[in-house]
Parts: structure tokens; C-alpha cells; sequence
């Protein structure tokens, strides 16, 4: 007889359960004794300020075609993931286990630290850098950030942005810091400073 849905634990093998999975084959190891500390919000829409289709989901599971709209022949060859998706709905996917390195920072730094893939754990937010989030995107990454931070030592918040300054602009001026930092109930210290960020905290 299965368990109940509510006596299964959050995590197995860094996989959350409140959330809908679809495996990439976009990740790797992570190094030997890294500690994963920091969470990344990136914003993402195929083809961009376009929402509700499948796109992002072919994306990070190397199927979407390039052909099918003249934006995506940039992306042709590409292969990215996150460990999370929270689309605009509030419905909330997962592609890579959080015990895993996903592939969305790139060349990044954080705090004196290289390569922030290998200790982060990578979300993308359904909108477009400098546009607006809708209160369920707010809702349910407040709720991940929250179990993350139960499985996970994280001890700092970053946008894209933040860690590729200059390469990346995402999640960007309209994501409010203030409304994740008011729900999760963090200190300050642990989310982009004020002269970071557009957003004061």
C-alpha cells in the first residue's frame, strides 16, 4: 500500500515534490565538498514577452526546433537548464535534481566565488527582464525558497543579473525584491545590496 501524498517526504535524491518533473540531460557533477548556498532567479519566455506554451520545457530538454520561429535559430545547438521553472500560472516544473549542477549561470561569480553553477541552485521566473511578476510567481518561489533553504544551507539570494553583471540583465527591474524578501522573512544580508539592485530592500 503506497503512503499517503502527504506522509512522502519534500525531497528524494534532490528532486521536490511540489513540483511537476521533467529530467534534462543538461547537468553534471557537482565538485567534491561544495557546499550549494546560493539560489539564482533568472526570467525566461520563448519567444520573448510570449507566454504559456512548452517552449521553455523543449528548451531545457533540447527539443525545441529552431526552425519554428526566426528568434530561436540564436538558441540552435544550445543546451541550458534550470532546476526550476515557475511559469506564470503559479505552476511550478523541475527539471534538474538540486543534488546535480545545472547549466544557467554560465560565466558567473558570486562573493569572490567562480562558477556559481557549481553552488546554486538555478530558477527561472515565466516574464520578460524588466517587466512585471504576477503574486503567484511570488507565492510559490517564496514556498521554494523556503523548502530549498530546509534541504539546502542557502545563505544568499541573486539575480542573474547580479552574478554576470554587464552579460545578463534578468530577472531586472520589475521583480520585486522587497515582496520575496517580505515572505521569506530573510535578512537583508542575504539578498542583492541596495546599490545592486534597482529595488531597495
Amino acid at each position: 500500500m503506497n503512503p499517503p501524498e502527504a506522509c512522502k517526504p519534500l525531497w528524494e535524491h534532490g528532486w521536490y515534490r511540489a513540483a511537476h518533473h521533467l529530467a534534462s540531460p543538461n547537468f553534471g557533477p557537482r565538485p567534491d565538498g561544495v557546499v550549494v548556498d546560493l539560489l539564482v532567479l533568472h526570467s525566461i519566455s520563448l519567444p520573448p514577452g510570449v507566454y504559456g506554451g512548452d517552449e521553455v520545457q523543449r528548451l531545457f530538454t533540447n527539443r525545441l526546433d529552431p526552425n519554428e520561429h526566426p528568434w530561436f535559430e540564436q538558441l540552435r545547438g544550445l543546451e541550458v537548464s534550470a532546476h526550476f521553472f515557475v511559469r506564470r500560472d503559479g505552476a511550478l516544473w523541475q527539471f534538474v535534481s538540486c543534488d546535480q549542477r545545472a547549466w544557467h549561470a554560465g560565466r558567473s561569480r558570486h562573493q569572490g566565488r567562480d562558477n556559481c553553477n557549481d553552488f546554486s541552485i538555478g530558477i527561472e521566473l515565466e516574464g520578460l527582464e524588466g517587466e512585471t511578476f504576477e503574486p503567484v510567481q511570488y507565492e510559490v518561489l517564496g514556498r521554494l525558497c523556503a523548502d530549498v533553504a530546509k534541504q539546502y544551507p542557502i545563505a544568499s539570494v541573486a539575480g542573474h543579473e547580479h552574478v554576470a553583471p554587464g552579460r545578463k540583465r534578468d530577472p531586472g527591474e520589475g521583480f520585486e525584491w522587497t515582496a520575496l524578501r517580505r515572505r521569506l522573512g530573510w535578512s537583508a544580508r542575504c539578498f542583492p545590496s541596495v546599490s545592486d539592485t534597482s529595488r531597495r530592500l
